[in-house]
């Protein structure tokens, strides 16, 4: 193998995909990234065996075709390194690959594209084509809400259901659900697949322009094509549990607030709650809603925010942080919180939008 081409056109690429790339891997080729030129085009892949990433690139003069595997993090810092206008020259003899540009000098050792893992033909069977935007927006609005390491792995990571000519994410810890959903084209018989967290992070990584984004699912594999990148990741394996069991009825007791004044006032008053369990008690009256915490330590906190409130007088505690991310989450200047009773989860959603909805439980304080 043997190419030239500038660096900006080989940079791009490692930059889309070295986020799959661990630093210390079991198997040493998972460490590399998949080089292979040909048809004027270079392909740079990395996996780690959950998901893999594909970047294609246009390269200037292909003079041997080929394919190699090379340290990911290290061809990429050679590349950061080098001046913006400059042309790097790569060949590949024995087990080793030469990175020239200029005056410099780089030999790299080499693995066989053969011991690296591809992911073959997903045997897809649904397909739906949805715009970055929308994409984008799904994601940003539920994401937050996966679970961390949880000993259910199905609740560690992220729901998409398909059908009726729109895709809906749900995410949930067990404490706190995120739902929204996007309209979407094409054939997308209805079904649910659960992505992991590191797809999705990685799914976010690559929303960042214009354009339309095309979805393949099939009974293990999700792939996504985005501009010039393709992100394929595995399925978690495992049933979800039925979102629709966790929402509650529409409350009686309908709170409506400055979104921006109660979250500046839920953080004021977690300064001072309980590092570990970050309860805030939120005391209910006519029109305000008093924010109390406080911490094992005797200290205390209290903020008053003035809202629409025709309700039940009532308190009810919550962990601050659930309701802070769900207000960072809905983009209006207005927010509506929807209540039973004390004891009752809290729905959170912007004024009159059918498309996204949070619920927080209580905790008991």
């Amino acid at each position: 193998m043997k190419f030239s081409t500038s660096r900006d056109s080989l940079l791009k690429p490692l930059q889309s995909v070295i986020g799959v790339v661990e630093r210390r891997q079991t198997m040493a080729v998972l460490s590399n990234v998949l080089l292979v030129a040909k048809d004027g085009v270079l392909s740079v892949t990395a996996t780690d065996l959950e998901v893999e990433l594909v970047a294609t690139q246009a390269i200037d003069k292909i003079d041997v075709p080929g394919e190699i595997t090379l340290s990911g993090r290290k061809l990429l810092d050679i590349c950061r390194n080098l001046p913006d206008t400059a042309t790097v020259n790569l060949s590949l003899k024995g087990d080793r690959v030469t990175v020239q540009s200029g005056r410099s000098k780089f030999v790299l050792a080499a693995l066989p594209a053969a011991e690296f893992p591809l992911v073959e033909n997903i045997k897809a069977d649904r397909e739906v084509v949805v715009s970055q935007a929308g994409l984008r927006r799904l994601l940003d609005r539920t994401q937050f809400s996966m679970a961390q390491q949880d000993v259910r792995y199905y609740l560690n990571g992220l729901l998409l259901e398909t059908g009726k000519q729109r895709l809906r994410a749900v995410a949930t810890d067990g404490h706190r659900l995120a739902l929204s959903d996007v309209s979407v084209e094409g054939n997308e018989g209805a079904g649910q697949v659960i992505v992991p967290r590191k797809g999705v992070q990685e799914l976010q990584r690559l929303l960042d322009g214009d354009g339309d984004v095309r979805i393949v699912l099939s009974a293990n594999h999700i792939r996504v094509e985005v501009g010039g990148i393709r992100l394929t990741s595995k399925l978690i394996d495992g049933r979800f549990p039925d979102y629709d069991r966790v929402i509650p009825e529409a409350g009686r007791n309908v709170i409506t607030a400055d979104r921006e004044a109660l979250r500046h006032s839920l953080q004021r008053a977690a300064i001072l709650s309980n590092e570990k369990f970050r309860g805030v008690r939120l005391e209910l009256s006519k029109n305000s809603i008093r924010v109390q915490a406080n911490n094992p330590d005797q200290e205390e906190a209290e903020d008053v925010v003035e809202v629409e409130y025709a309700g039940d007088a009532m308190e009810i505690g919550f962990n601050v942080n659930y309701l802070v991310d769900a207000l960072a989450a809905i983009e209006s200047e207005q927010v509506e919180l929807g209540l039973l009773d004390a004891n009752s989860s809290c729905v959170l959603r912007s004024p009159g939008d059918k498309d996204s909805l949070y619920v927080v439980m209580p905790m008991r304080l």
